[in-house]
């Protein structure tokens, strides 16, 4: 079955354009890599919360923007292989492809799918 790993980040609002940049050149190199799917979403209906939200997750700041992000793989197998890979491609390199937001503040995880419709 299908395998995800899911993102969510506080990116500066004004950043917009290096941040698809970025994620262009990145999902281009998951693609190569086995990725069936790579989806960049910019928040535009993200509430604050009282107890959780996806602002809070990642410390949002008044003057950025959260960003909710997937990679559809085939499997966990593919996954851990292409991740490999991706990790040690030049084109991922800080100083190649910088990262416009605060990696620090990003959460990240893999799911196993366990409904698909």
């Amino acid at each position: 079955m299908t395998y995800i790993d899911g993102f969510v980040a506080a990116v500066p609002t004004a950043s917009r354009e290096a941040f698809t940049r970025h994620a262009e050149i990145a999902a281009a190199v998951f693609r190569e890599q086995g990725a069936l799917q790579v989806v960049e979403c910019w928040g535009d209906d993200v509430p604050d919360g009282t107890l959780t939200s996806f602002p809070m997750a990642v410390k949002r700041k008044d003057d950025e923007t959260v960003v909710f992000s997937w990679i559809l793989w085939p499997s966990r197998q593919v996954r851990d292989k292409g991740m490999q890979a991706v990790m040690a491609d030049p084109r991922m390199r800080p100083e190649t492809n910088p990262m416009p937001f605060d990696g620090k503040r990003a959460i990240f995880g893999g799911f196993e799918v366990i409904v698909e419709a």
